[in-house]
C-alpha cells in the first residue's frame, strides 16, 4: 500500500513515515498544500494524510481540489482543531476520517485499516482476496487453501497493486511509477523481471489465477 503524507511539520511526518514504513506501507511526504495536491492529483496513492493547516494552499483546499477532480483516495483530516464546525467541514467536503492531534500512533494505524477495509475489500485480518488467492498484507504471505508463499518486498507491491485493481489492466508505466517513484531510471524489463517471479509462485500455489500480459498495454489478474 503505497501513502501520501501532507504534513507542514517536518518532524511529524517524519516520525509517521518511519513508523508505517516498519508497518510495511509505503511512504511519500509533502510539505505544503501546492506540491501535496499535485502529488496527490497523480492517483498513485492509496490513502493520504492530510493535515488541514498547511503552507501556500490549506489543507481543506487540498481536499476540495482533489474531489472536484474526481480523485476518490481515502483521505485522512490531520489537525490541531478540534472544533465541531472543522470536522463537520472535512467531511461534507469529502474526508474519509479526522484524526486530531495530538493522536496516538495506534489509533491512526486502526483508522488507515478501517479506510482499506472499507474501500479496498480488506479483510479484518489484513488480508487482500481475488480468485482463490490470499494475500497478507502484513506477513507478505499469499497463499492459496492450505499453501503459501512468501513474496519478496517488490513481488508483493506489484501483487498489492493487481489485486487492489482486480481485473483492470495495470500499465508498466503505473507499476513503475508506484514501487520506484516518478523520476526512476527503472525500464521496463525490470518490471517483467518481478512478473517472471510471481508467476512462478502462483505456479507453485497450483492457482487458478494467473497474470494476463496485454502486449504494449500491461498486466492484470485473471481466473
Amino acid at each position: 500500500m503505497k501513502l501520501l503524507i501532507i504534513e507542514d511539520e517536518k518532524k511529524l511526518a517524519s516520525a509517521l513515515s518511519t513508523l508505517l514504513q516498519a508497518e510495511n506501507y509505503l511512504v511519500d511526504m509533502s510539505y505544503d498544500g501546492i506540491s501535496g495536491l499535485d502529488m496527490a492529483l497523480t492517483d498513485l496513492y492509496d490513502l493520504i494524510l492530510l493535515d488541514i493547516m498547511l503552507p501556500k494552499m490549506d489543507g481543506l483546499a487540498v481536499l476540495k481540489a482533489l474531489r472536484n477532480e474526481k480523485i476518490n483516495t481515502p483521505v485522512i483530516l490531520l489537525t490541531a482543531r478540534n472544533q465541531l464546525e472543522d470536522r463537520v467541514k472535512g467531511l461534507n467536503i469529502g474526508a474519509d476520517d479526522y484524526l486530531t492531534k495530538p493522536f496516538a500512533f495506534e489509533e491512526l494505524l486502526a483508522r488507515i485499516k478501517a479506510q482499506f477495509r472499507r474501500h479496498l475489500h480488506i479483510t479484518t485480518d489484513d488480508v487482500l482476496n481475488f480468485g482463490d488467492l490470499n494475500f497478507n498484507i502484513n506477513t507478505l504471505d499469499l497463499f492459496r487453501k492450505d499453501k503459501s508463499v512468501k513474496l519478496t518486498l517488490k513481488e508483493s507491491e506489484i501483487m498489492q497493486l493487481f489485486m487492489m485493481r482486480g481485473k483492470m489492466i495495470t500499465p508498466k508505466e503505473l507499476i513503475i511509477e508506484r514501487l520506484w517513484g516518478y523520476d526512476s531510471d527503472v525500464e521496463d524489463n525490470n518490471v517483467e523481471v518481478y512478473i517472471s517471479f510471481l508467476r512462478k509462485k502462483l505456479k507453485y500455489l497450483n492457482s487458478d489465477t494467473q497474470i494476463k500480459t496485454t502486449r504494449g498495454v500491461g498486466y492484470a489478474l485473471e481466473v
